[in-house]
């Protein structure tokens, strides 16, 4: 069966490793078909780089996950025979919602239409579609072939079927999905990351740590234990047991939070100084970027392999 792309951007390309890494077939569709010569040049590349440092996904061989990828400038040729659609357009909602209504004229009733969006809200999205029954987002982690979250979000008329196949195949490709019962802005991902970045902000601009502090704390702190278990899980091993941990802390964890200010601007001096400091250590130029990219990359590619032998053992 194949599964099929929207556009060969970054997350579109990262999507077609994935699921031929997983074993499906993959057609990636864009309108301009140089696009489309340079993604799979460009999947090649990467993949190849990924044999050679020991971090391909899967069990078949480079050549066979790529002779499971093809190309095609014609959306109705592409849509036939797909099972799963994943649209990975720029956050647009015009362009997308243009795109889905294009979908929903050449789709049959049981091909799932998800889309990458990592803000749009479902009901944005897809309301008024003939289809609508199928629609979800699946929200990827970037880069989701290091990072395997997937977050599932119906729209309020999104089949149950629709979310258990969705989640079926994340799982299937290896993939680490999780199910939102209802949508929400930001879905879970950005505001739990915006919780951290908001107070982050706040702590930077009234002087209390250097922004290089602020990021040790979470990277050699707080991070290295959310790498393996969340939150959730910290506070009821941190006590005996949730209930212990909220009759001992409930009361300062209230004290602190009550101190936390108003949400930020986002701008203006608190801006130019975390600027300057980031800077600093990585000049934002596009060369000194990629190469941190690429670095980050590493880390998360070593870390995806340590948490899977950590889980075999």
């Amino acid at each position: 069966s194949d599964i099929y792309f929207l556009f060969s951007g970054l997350i579109g390309r990262s999507w077609a490793m994935v699921f031929a890494a997983g074993g499906f077939k993959v057609k990636l569709y864009d309108i301009a078909q140089e696009q489309l010569t340079s993604a799979l040049e460009n999947i090649r590349k990467q993949m190849k780089e990924l044999k050679e440092s020991g971090f391909l996904k899967g069990t078949l061989s480079v050549e066979q996950q790529l002779s499971l990828i093809s190309v095609c400038a014609d959306l109705k040729a592409a849509v036939e025979g797909a099972t799963f659609i994943q649209e990975c357009t720029p956050e647009n909602l015009e362009l997308k919602k243009k795109i889905f209504s294009q979908l929903d004229l050449v789709v049959g009733d049981n091909v799932i239409l998800s889309s990458s969006t990592s803000c749009l809200l479902p009901s944005k999205l897809f309301t008024g579609l003939k289809h609508v029954k199928q629609c979800i987002v699946s929200h990827p982690v970037n880069p989701p072939y290091f990072v395997p979250l997937v977050e599932i979000v119906p729209h309020p008329e999104t089949d149950p079927s629709t979310i258990e196949r969705t989640y079926a195949l994340m799982k299937k490709i290896g993939q680490s999905p999780v199910k939102l019962n209802r949508e929400t802005e930001g879905f879970v991902l950005n505001r739990l990351q915006y919780a951290v970045i908001s107070e982050a902000w706040r702590l930077v601009g009234e002087g209390v740590i250097s922004p290089t502090d602020l990021d040790l704390v979470m990277s050699d702190g707080l991070g290295m234990r959310y790498a393996f278990i969340g939150p959730l899980e910290t506070m009821h091993l941190n006590a005996e047991g949730i209930s212990n941990y909220c009759k001992r802390y409930r009361d300062g964890m209230r004290l602190v939070l009550n101190t936390f200010g108003p949400v930020p601007e986002f701008s203006g001096e608190i801006e130019q100084k975390i600027n300057q400091a980031m800077s600093e250590k990585i000049p934002s130029v596009p060369k000194v970027l990629d190469a941190r990219r690429k670095w980050r990359d590493e880390c998360l590619t070593g870390l995806a392999k340590l948490k899977k032998e950590m889980k075999s053992d």
